[in-house]
């Protein structure tokens, strides 16, 4: 049996663990594991749109957000834009994430989810998210280069996720970096 994009999608999420150091102050967030009901909605969205073999125009943003990706496990994409634009209705949680907001405008202005993700996947060389504690008990998000020590330290897990993403099914001909910030890290 020939697997879809979904499959090598949600296969990946499934196995998606980041196990190395971080700084003090740091913690990573994973939908995957402190959440049964994220595998769920992943499956039902990736399902829903990746049930093919095309080939996908790779997207590549930041970590996900701790209200959108670090709940739902779908890149760029809270609660509320999986039920009102996906129809995928998330029980667990209600959350609204900025981030969203501009990657669903953008999906409308391209002709809907289905003619969106027909073309594109979207993700990140760190597929999890990242907090980080500003006061006792205050976490708030992160981005892997918004510290030196923790892009070093998650570096060689996101050069690792990038290749085992691109076998997802990613037509590398064209691959779009969100983010003026972003674009500086691949130039590296």
């Amino acid at each position: 049996m020939i697997k879809t994009f979904a499959d090598n999608v949600i296969e990946y999420n499934k196995n998606l663990a980041y196990t190395g150091e971080l700084p003090a102050g740091f913690r990573v967030i994973n939908p995957f594991y402190d959440n049964p009901e994220a595998i769920k909605v992943m499956e039902q969205f990736y399902r829903k749109y990746y049930t093919d073999s095309r080939l996908r125009k790779f997207i590549i943003g930041i970590n996900p957000g701790r209200y959108g990706a670090g709940i739902t496990g779908i890149p760029f994409t809270d609660t509320k834009h999986l039920e009102n634009v996906c129809s995928i209705r998330m029980q667990s949680a209600q959350t609204h994430e900025i981030s969203s907001v501009f990657v669903y405008d953008m999906i409308a202005q391209y002709g809907g989810a289905e003619a969106f993700y027909q073309d594109f996947f979207i993700n990140s060389p760190f597929s999890l998210a990242i907090v980080r504690e500003k006061e006792a008990g205050k976490w708030v998000n992160a981005n892997y280069y918004d510290d030196t020590s923790l892009l070093r330290m998650t570096e060689e897990f996101m050069i690792t996720s990038l290749k085992k993403q691109i076998t997802i099914g990613i037509d590398c001909n064209e691959v779009f970096v969100l983010g003026k910030r972003m674009r500086s890290i691949f130039r590296q």
